[in-house]
This record gives structure tokens, sequence and C-alpha cells, in this order.
């Protein structure tokens, strides 16, 4: 989501392949120049990794040792995979494959398959769930909406670590993983979805993986057709490659080691799924001459932002933390990390969206602004609180850009009158090409301003103005450009998935918003039980989520909010805590075995009412500990810290209590709760000023009872009558 500039939209294709180096820092040159033999590139959060590689495959094309098509860059999404087609094509190297695990073998899948099989590949199965559904119904298994979820996860975990179904209940109690259900019913469950496939020839996307293992494997003279025609091999996102998707690059590569793998095994956030960071881990050990480099120079984050993500992984434990980067920004200072507590979850989406307006007022493009949160359910506040601020936003996981209707039917109407040319009527006003484009997409719902609301014609209108702003760019980065050749560049962006950027807040989960970053980023909904996450059991669990919100952190270019709630609903029970991987690094706070946390600032604190109040956290007087339950908040200390209450005071405050409840007619906790009484009893206040620093003890509060209280504590005696107004 890198702000759209004419030098990075539309550059012009470097003259030599020297020229393909410029620009460079002495690392990243190094993987661009490592052209030979195996190269591990662990790259931090923000450090150009993807700058690095492509640059590498350009240099090494452009300079005659490799080939385009002898190159196979392979990554984890189209959208990564679109990003590096674009990239390479800017740099004069547009005839590299640059795909997905899954795409490339199912390329290969379909040219051989005629040859070793026979007709055609079986069809592809787009979503198995509907499968898994009846082959446990079938096996007399019930199972809710989410359990069917969890339980084609399972199966989709199995495949691609190779564990067929009569192994299942054994790998699961091997790898310590915690099934959703039964691991014999499961097991149960993937036996039978396996023969419904086999019944109906059909195949799931595991499956195009596991046949093409298997063809190489059995059909050496495929095998080595293949190697013949890829001799060089490039995988980014190393650190998630699954067991599967390792046997296919080992049967890809042959006894070749003319690989470069980049990775960061500190972004390891998808284990659930299969993946592992050990391949990258032991890339060293498997390939001892290998050239590693490492790129610890962030140029997406603030100082304060890199000295956030830095402070997350050095609490970190486990073999990924023991090969974590430190990282180096090399941009200007920007603002601290903001810490806001809320009283609920309405109050925390009210008050971020509160904050992105402002934002979004002082001149920060909406599209540059994202709100990230650890499971998709909690989007929905989000989406409302948006709306009712006036601000647009974007859901992550729509459909691609290039095959929403709304885009594709502009394309045929840019077609059209770039055909057409002058013999176009709907061209006649228009001077220039942005004129032209806007002229022509009026006609499909474009205005120059956007409607109101939110929903599907706001949606529309987003990605038409997408467009716009694309030919704007365009024109601007080439002035003699025709409205024809927009429609070219936008065939080939198409091609290549090379989207613009659309206006508008994005609203994602921690991992999807993985390989994206913004101006401004928002961590919401950051207590115990979401972060991590209340299923995550084990150490191994806890620490990919401690990674999971590196992640989130190193999204942020200059603008970071951290945020949480203490109760789900308003006037709920304040119960929960912030995150515990915040603990010494947000100010007031401290790690196990460190004093309290410096810094400046504190956590800002914010009640459903809008209103806002600046102070710090409250501590445990006792262990220095940040306090989030009311009660013990009150109390100034952990319930579980040693108490140095006064009992016989304790006594003397609560007779007094019930003698000023029965005069003023009202329950005795509206006069002081119970929790009150016993902070005053353990602090014993000799003034006005130590009596208001009580929680509890307010303003009116004060004024109506504080000569009593402070004469009782004192050891005077009080008049029964109460305080007056």
């Amino acid at each position: 989501m890198t702000a759209a500039t004419d030098s990075t939209l539309f550059p012009q294709v470097p003259e030599s392949a020297d020229a393909v180096l410029d620009g460079l820092d002495p690392e990243q040159r190094e993987v661009a120049t490592a052209l030979h033999g195996p190269v591990c590139v662990l790259a931090g959060a923000g450090t150009g990794k993807t700058r690095a590689i492509t640059h590498r495959i350009a240099y090494g094309v452009r300079a005659g040792v490799l080939q385009p098509a002898s190159v196979l860059a392979v990554t984890f999404t189209n959208r990564a995979a679109g990003e590096m087609r674009g990239r390479l094509r800017q740099l004069g190297a547009g005839g590299v494959q640059a795909r997905t695990f899954h795409s490339a073998a199912l390329r290969q899948l379909q040219y051989f398959w005629p040859k070793v099989v026979g007709g055609e590949v079986p069809r592809l199965l787009e979503r198995k769930v509907q499968q898994v559904a009846e082959a446990a119904a079938r096996c007399r298994i019930r199972l809710d909406r989410n359990e069917l979820r969890d339980v084609t996860s399972e199966i989709e975990w199995a495949k691609v670590t190779q564990t067929v179904p009569a192994d299942y209940p054994a790998a699961v109690a091997k790898a310590h993983r915690d099934a959703p259900r039964d691991a014999a019913e499961i097991g149960q469950i993937y036996a039978l979805y396996e023969q419904l496939k086999r019944d109906r020839s059909v195949i799931d996307f595991e499956d195009v993986l596991l046949l093409t293992v298997g063809i190489l494997q059995d059909r050496h003279d495929i095998a080595d057709q293949i190697r013949r025609q890829y001799q060089h091999f490039v995988v980014d996102e190393y650190q998630d490659v699954s067991p599967l998707q390792q046997r296919l690059l080992e049967l890809w590569l042959g006894d070749r080691d003319s690989l470069c793998v980049v990775g960061d095994a500190s972004q390891t956030i998808y284990s659930f799924t299969g993946a592992t960071p050990d391949h990258l881990l032991n890339f060293r050990t498997r390939h001892p001459h290998a050239t590693v480099v490492k790129l610890v120079r962030d140029y997406r984050s603030t100082p304060q932002v890199v000295h956030l993500a830095n402070g997350l992984l050095n609490q970190a434990r486990g073999r990924a933390a023991e090969h974590r980067l430190e990282l180096i920004s090399q941009r200007d200072p920007g603002p601290e990390p903001a810490y806001t507590e809320y009283a609920d979850e309405p109050a925390e989406a009210e008050g971020t969206a509160r904050r992105i307006s402002e934002l979004v007022a002082s001149g920060v493009p909406a599209g540059e602004i994202a709100v990230l949160f650890r499971v998709n359910a909690q989007s929905e506040v989000y989406e409302q609180a948006l709306a009712d601020a006036g601000v647009p936003y974007q859901l992550r996981g729509a459909e691609r850009f290039f095959e929403r209707a709304e885009v594709r039917e502009a394309g045929v109407a840019l077609r059209g009158a770039a055909r057409a040319g002058g013999n176009d009527a709907l061209l006649d006003d228009a001077e220039g090409l942005p004129a032209q484009v806007r002229a022509v997409l009026s006609t499909k719902g474009w205005t120059s301003e956007p409607p109101a609301g939110s929903g599907a014609v706001r949606d529309r209108w987003e990605s038409l103005a997408a467009l716009v702003r694309l030919a704007e760019d365009f024109a601007r980065a080439k002035p003699e450009a025709s409205l024809a050749d927009l429609v070219a560049e936008l065939d080939e962006r198409a091609a290549a998935q090379h989207a613009p950027t659309v206006q508008g807040v994005t609203l994602a989960s921690l991992h999807s918003a993985k390989g994206l970053e913004w101006d401004a980023v928002f961590l919401v909904g950051l207590t115990e039980g979401m972060m991590p996450i209340t299923y995550a059991k084990t150490d191994d669990q806890v620490e990919e989520e401690r990674r999971l919100l590196y992640v989130g952190v190193t999204r942020a270019r200059l603008h970071l909010s951290l945020s949480w709630a203490l109760s789900r609903s308003p006037g709920g029970r304040a119960s929960r805590r912030p995150t515990r991987f915040l603990s010494g690094l947000r100010p007031g706070t401290v790690a196990p075995g460190s004093r309290i946390a410096g810094g400046g600032g504190g956590v800002e604190r914010e009640g459903s009412t809008g209103r806002r109040k600046r102070r710090g956290p409250v501590l445990c007087r006792v262990c220095g500990k940040t306090l989030t339950d009311a009660g013990e908040m009150k109390l100034m200390r952990c319930e579980e810290c040693p108490s140095d209450m006064d009992e016989a005071l304790y006594e003397r405050l609560r007779e007094w209590r019930s003698e000023q409840a029965r005069e003023l007619g009202q329950p005795a906790y509206c006069v002081f709760t119970d929790k009150t009484l016993m902070a005053i009893a353990e602090a014993v206040p000799g003034s006005e000023g130590e009596l208001a620093g009580i929680s509890g003890v307010g303003g009116r509060k004060l004024q109506r009872f504080g000569t009593d209280v402070l004469a009782i504590c004192a050891g005077q005696e009080v008049d029964g009558g109460s305080g007056g107004d």
C-alpha cells in the first residue's frame, strides 16, 4: 500500500545492468550481485527485501547471466506475485515467471497430466467446506459452522504436512496440536472427504501440490524436463514454506543449488497452516557454503516504531527469537506510539474513528490508514464507527481489483473509447488523458464527489476513482500518452495483478495485513484473550502471537496507535487486561525482572462519552504492576499483593458509612464502596489532597464526606450527621 508517486508507479526502465543497481544500499547490492550458488537473505520488516530480490533477478537478466525463461520466482500470495511481476517489468525483466507455489504447480500438472495419466486434470474444488460437511454427515458427526471451518483447516494442515488420514491422530499428538474435535473423529472425516473427492473426480488445492510432487518423484523424465526449463529459483517469504512446498522445491531443484531464499523467522505467523521457519533456520546447515546477507536497515518505519518492534522481539523466546534481527530505522524521528485504554469496545471503535478523522483532516490520505485486529469478527464495530464518522473504508479479503465487475466494465468502456478515437462524442470537450478518462467513467458511476455513506455504491465509486487517479499519474509521467496507451497499461497491470491503490481506510486482520504497510496503523483490541488469543496454550503458540503483534507494529510508517477496552459492552465489568506483550514497553509498566519502564507520555483513557483526559497508568504500590481491574485500581495494589490495611480504621469507616447511608436513604455503596474504604484504610490519608488521590473519591464526595473521613483517619470522633452539599 505504498503511496503512489509518478516515479514509483511509472519509472523509466534502467538503461543498463549497472543502472539496475542504482539506489540500492550496500546489503541490497550484495544480494543483487550474488547470482551464483545458494543465497540466503535474512530480511527484517521494511528493509526492502522485495526490492533486493527483484533487482537481483533483473540485474542477472540484464547482465546476461540469467535467461528470463529459466528463472522461477515463487511466493505465497497472488498479490505478492503480481507485485513482483510488475516490478520486474519496470526493471526490464518482464519475461521472468513469478508465481505462487500453487499456481506454478497447477500449470505443470495441467501440462503433464495428459502424458502421465491421460485425459484432462480433474476439476479443481474451489471450496472444500461443503465436501467436508458431507463427509462429517456421513460419519454421523455433527459440526457447527465454526467446527466445520476448523476441521477443514485441520485437513489442510494434514495434507501440507503430508499426513494421511490413518496417521492423523498420531501426528496431532506428536505436534502437540490442539485439535478442534477428537482426533480420531477428524481422521474419519478426513478419510471420507478424500474418498468423496476420488468418487467425483475432483481435487483440492493441496492435491495440486501432492500430485505434482508424486509425478516428479515417479517420472524422472518429466522432472528432468522441468529442471531444463527452470534453472534458477527465488523463494520469497521462505519462513512460511510447508513441508510439502519444501519437498516440491527440492524436486524442482534436483541436485543443483541455484537457489535464493528470502525470509524472516520473526514473521512466522502461519504455523497453524503447516508453515515452519525450520527450513530457513536450517538453510546454512543444508548449504554450508551459502552466501548469507542480512538486511536490517528499516526504510519503512520511524525510530519510534522500530524501537517498539525491537522491544517486542527482545522479550521473545524460542528458536526463532534466537535469530531475530535488530532493525535500524533510516527515517527521521516521528511521534511516539500512542497507547489508549477505553471503557468498552464501542468506545474504542468510536475513539479510533475519531482519531482517524483527525488524521484525514490533517492531510493523511484515508488509503494510507489501517485498523488491524486479531480476528475478522472484530471488524463490524469499526465498520459502523467509520461509517458514522463519514470515513470511507475497505475490507481486506475482498475480490481482486481487476476482477471487480465495475473495473471490468470500465475497461470495456475505455477500450471502446480508445478505438473510436476522435469519433466518440463523449470525448469532444475532454482535453487531455485524465479528462477523457473522467468523461468515460462518468457513464459508469464516477462523479467528482464521492457518494454519501458506505456500502456497494461507495465501493463501486472507490474502484472507479482509483482508475481516475491512475490515469492522472500516468499522464504526469508520460505527457504524450494517449487513451490507447492507458488501456495497454491497464491490460498489463491486470495480467500482473498490479492494482492501483483504492482510497479508503483498510480494515484487516493481522494475518491478512502481512506484506502491507500504511502511514498510520491502529492496532485495536489488544487484551489478554485476544492477544494472545485464548486458544494459544503452548509456549510456541504464545510466541507466534507475539510475532503476529510484531507484524502489526511493523506495518506502520509514521503513526502507530495501540488500544484496548476494559469491557466488551458499555456498563460491563472492567475485567480485561492489556496484552502481556506490551509489559515493559508501554510507559509505566514492567517486564519480568525489570524495573518500571521509562519514556514520555502515558496511557490515555477514554470513556464512551468521547471526553478525554490524559493521565498516567495506575500502578500497584507494592509490586509496580499496571492495574486494569477497577477494584484493584481503587486499592492501588494487586489483589494478591499483601495488604497493610488498618483493620480497626476500616471497621470505624464501615460504621460511619452505615450511618451516612441510613440518613441519606441510600445503599451503603453509594457513599463509598468496600474497595474504596479498604483503600482509605490502607493509605490513611492525612490531607484532602491525599484523600482525593484515592480512586473512588471524586470532587463531590470529597466535599461532602472529606472532613468526616479525614477526622476518622486521624482517630477523632465525628458527629453522626451527614456532610452538607
